[in-house]
């Protein structure tokens, strides 16, 4: 769907389930983005996939485009609570510290205020990640507001068009 010099963005679907739980069981990556069971995976995947059909745009695998091999995710998420579309991203930790998810994530931007025609996209990140911090920086992202996402403080930056 979307592509960049390294990386092919591709729809997450329900068969990423294994994939997704291998990704959050790492302790690292989970203590950001929780960890899933196989259910759990099944679910969050097909809400992700009912997002790419009722909305246009969901979460995406990450794949290198050298090797096909899935390194992460990202891509935009709609919260009803907020009103609001996320972009979002999590990558295995081997693959830190390498660019992707900067990359990724400007591909996704590119694609929510061109095509999609979105005004604002926010990016909330729990207390901690300065990884990601880091990343929405990059990016040109701004703090916006505290809040609470999935049960645990974060600050939530945005982005306008």
């Amino acid at each position: 769907m979307l592509t960049t010099d390294r990386l092919r963005l591709r729809p997450l679907t329900t068969n990423d389930a294994d994939w997704w739980v291998h990704l959050h069981a790492d302790e690292e990556v989970g203590r950001y983005v929780g960890h899933y069971t196989h259910a759990q995976a099944t679910t969050r995947l097909h809400d992700i996939q009912q997002q790419w059909t009722e909305r246009g745009h969901g979460l995406c695998a990450v794949e290198l485009r050298t090797t096909g091999e899935t390194i992460g995710r990202c891509g935009l998420n709609w919260w009803e609570q907020f009103q609001e579309t996320e972009i979002g991203w999590t990558f295995a930790r081997p693959h830190w510290g390498h660019g992707y998810a900067t990359e990724a994530a400007r591909a996704v931007l590119d694609w929510g205020f061109g095509p999609l025609g979105l005004d604002r996209i926010t990016a909330m990140i729990h207390h901690g990640n300065t990884g990601s911090t880091a990343v929405a920086a990059r990016l040109g992202f701004t703090p916006l507001r505290e809040d609470t996402v999935l049960d645990r403080p974060c600050t939530v930056y945005a982005l306008d068009r």
